[in-house]
């Protein structure tokens, strides 16, 4: 597959509470064929721990150039989770 599955874009960043339900997140996105892009961010914000994870799909252009593809994709953002799975 040379494209995301259900319109999703090339470069996700998923963001969250570090919890079981953030780890799922981040397995799903793996488990439908997204590569993790370097290591997490992580911060406190007084009360939680937060991560944020970049992914990215692996295209044949990606491997050869190493420039991240364009995916087109300016939709809105939304808190917690920048492109939601």
């Amino acid at each position: 597959m040379s494209t995301p599955p259900d319109g999703l874009p090339v470069y996700r960043v998923l963001t969250g509470p570090d919890d079981p339900a953030f780890c799922h997140r981040v397995s799903e996105a793996l488990e439908l064929g997204y590569e993790l892009h370097e290591g997490p961010a992580v911060t406190f914000n007084g009360e939680n721990v937060i991560v944020a994870q970049a992914l990215i799909w692996p295209t044949q252009s990606w491997q050869q150039d190493g420039e991240l593809p364009q995916s087109g994709h300016s939709g809105p953002v939304s808190e917690g989770d920048h492109q939601r799975a």
